[in-house]
C-alpha cells in the first residue's frame, strides 16, 4: 500500500441470524465503515502534516497516530467478525487442521468454546475475545483486547473475534442478555470462514 492507496471497504452479504436482527447488522456495517473512513482521513492527514513540517507538527501526528490505532483495528477485527457471519452457520470439518490444533491445545473442541464463551461473558468493559495464531511458536492463544486495540498479540494472527461491544447485542438481547448473543454468535458462525483465517495464518507463517 503506497501513500496515497486508500482502504477500501468490504460488503458483506449476511443471511438472516438466530438472534442477532437485521437491524442490528445494518447499523454495525455503518460503524464498521466509519473505521475504514477515518482510518483513510488519518493516514491523509498525516501526511499532510509531515510534508507541512513534521517536526514542528510532531505532537499533533503522533495522536494522529495514537488514533489510527484504534481506527485501523476497528476496521479489521470488524472484517473477520463479519465474514464470519457470512454464508450461514457451517461446523468445523471433521479432519480440519484447525481441529485438531484446537484438541491439542485445549483437550477438545467443546472445551475451548466452553472457555471462550465464559471469557466473552464474563470479562468486564468493552472490548473483543479474540482466538489467535501465534506464527512464531505454531500454536494458539486466546485473549481479551480491551476497546479494539489495547492488547493485541504482536505478530499473532486473528483467526476468530467476538464483538463485545454493547452495540452488537444491546438493542437484541438487552444487557441482560449478552450470554445469549454469545450462544447466538457461535450458532450463526460459518467453521469454514475459520478454518480458512487460520489456513492462511498458517501460510503467511512460512
Amino acid at each position: 500500500m503506497n501513500a496515497t492507496q486508500k482502504f477500501e471497504e468490504r460488503k458483506f452479504v449476511i443471511p438472516e441470524l438466530k438472534g442477532i436482527s437485521k437491524k442490528t447488522i445494518d447499523e454495525h456495517l455503518k460503524l464498521y465503515a466509519g473505521y475504514v473512513k477515518n482510518a483513510n482521513l488519518l493516514l491523509e492527514k498525516i501526511g499532510t502534516y509531515m510534508q507541512e513540517d513534521a517536526e514542528g507538527n510532531a505532537y499533533v501526528i503522533g495522536e494522529l497516530r495514537r488514533r489510527l490505532s484504534f481506527e485501523y483495528n476497528g476496521m479489521r477485527n470488524h472484517e473477520i467478525y463479519f465474514a464470519s457471519l457470512e454464508g450461514g452457520a457451517k461446523t468445523l470439518s471433521k479432519t480440519s487442521p484447525l481441529k485438531k490444533i484446537l484438541i491439542d491445545t485445549y483437550g477438545s473442541v467443546e472445551n475451548f468454546i466452553a472457555g471462550f464463551k465464559a471469557t466473552a461473558a464474563t470479562t468486564r468493559g468493552i472490548g473483543w475475545n479474540v482466538l489467535w495464531y501465534d506464527r512464531k511458536n505454531s500454536r494458539l492463544l486466546a485473549s481479551w483486547v480491551d476497546e479494539q486495540h489495547f492488547g493485541l498479540l504482536n505478530d499473532c494472527a486473528m483467526i476468530l473475534g467476538i464483538d463485545m461491544w454493547e452495540h452488537s447485542y444491546v438493542a437484541d438481547y438487552q444487557p441482560s442478555g449478552k450470554k445469549q448473543y454469545i450462544e447466538d454468535f457461535f450458532a450463526n458462525l460459518n467453521w469454514e470462514v475459520i478454518e480458512g483465517n487460520f489456513a492462511d495464518a498458517v501460510s503467511s507463517s512460512k
